[in-house]
């Protein structure tokens, strides 16, 4: 079995999903069926060998502790090497520590460290994500780690944070990035390219399921989404597969090899993910 690093150092894409663990304050028998459709779906995706992330207080809402669920509730059902944890930085430092020295007795490869959003939820630990990386390196220097990228922002400005000696990560995730708005990642993916960057990233495709007003304002609280745009397409009679896949097409016509998909469903995350790809014209490795 590949390990992610090796997989994305390989010739073909990689198409992963990013599942949302759930709520920390759902009740314990909301709860206990939440991790039972998330066990689902982990051993399904992983066992039709697509890499898996597990968030970690996404959005700013404090989510249950994916490592302590997922060890005593999936044990050796999944490959654990395609399962890869979110870490924040949004817990206190001797837990992110704790956390990292979890993930690799248990057998976790790789763990993504994030800085975790700074406006909503818990503070920080440490101001930026990097200095806990680099903290659960010297800790655990066998982990594979990776670090946050934002094409959005000045494409010189994150060359310069992903090419710097204290990034501290052999891979990197990307914001939501849309086919509606490809410039910035055209002139990310110049830069990275005229500055010899190397170190691989997968490109993040959030599913929009509808295009319900409500649930759109609040997406825009936390990553850039197009509504007018995505109106119109979901009006023209687009399914969310449809939207999904054009976006990941229109990233790969401009060179992303890599990618991970948000929010897919729960109950039919392995499902969507194939009807998605099937639309794109690529099959997940």
């Amino acid at each position: 079995m590949r390990t992610l690093l090796e997989a994305l150092e390989a010739g073909s894409s990689v198409f992963a999903a990013e599942l949302r663990p759930p709520r920390a304050e759902l009740t314990r028998h909301e709860g206990m069926n939440a991790w039972i459709d998330t066990y689902h779906a982990v051993r399904g995706l992983t066992r039709r060998e697509t890499f898996v992330f597990l968030t970690d207080s996404a959005v700013g809402a404090s989510e249950e502790d994916n490592l302590r669920h997922l060890m005593i509730n999936l044990g050796d059902d999944a490959p654990l090497g395609r399962i890869v944890p979110f870490l924040t930085c949004k817990h206190p430092l001797d837990y992110c520590l704790g956390y990292a020295d979890r993930a690799r007795q248990h057998g976790f490869p790789a763990l993504v460290v994030l800085g975790g959003d700074r406006h909503v939820g818990t503070p920080r630990c440490v101001e930026h994500a990097w200095q806990l990386r680099r903290a659960i390196r010297d800790r655990e220097p066998s982990l594979v780690l990776g670090g946050w990228a934002n094409p959005a922002g000045s494409a010189a400005a994150q060359v310069d944070y992903l090419l710097s000696p204290d990034f501290t990560a052999e891979f990197f995730l990307t914001q939501i990035v849309s086919h509606h708005d490809p410039a910035p990642v055209e002139r990310f993916l110049a830069e990275g390219a005229t500055r010899g960057l190397a170190i691989p990233g997968l490109f993040g495709v959030f599913f929009y399921r509808s295009a319900n007003p409500r649930t759109l304002e609040t997406l825009a609280q936390f990553l850039p989404v197009p509504v007018d745009a995505l109106t119109r397409e979901f009006a023209a009679g687009a399914t969310a597969e449809d939207v999904c896949a054009r976006t990941i097409r229109a990233m790969m016509d401009r060179g992303v090899r890599h990618f991970y998909i948000s929010n897919l469903p729960i109950t039919r995350a392995q499902a969507t993910l194939d009807a998605i790809l099937e639309r794109v014209g690529a099959a997940a490795r």
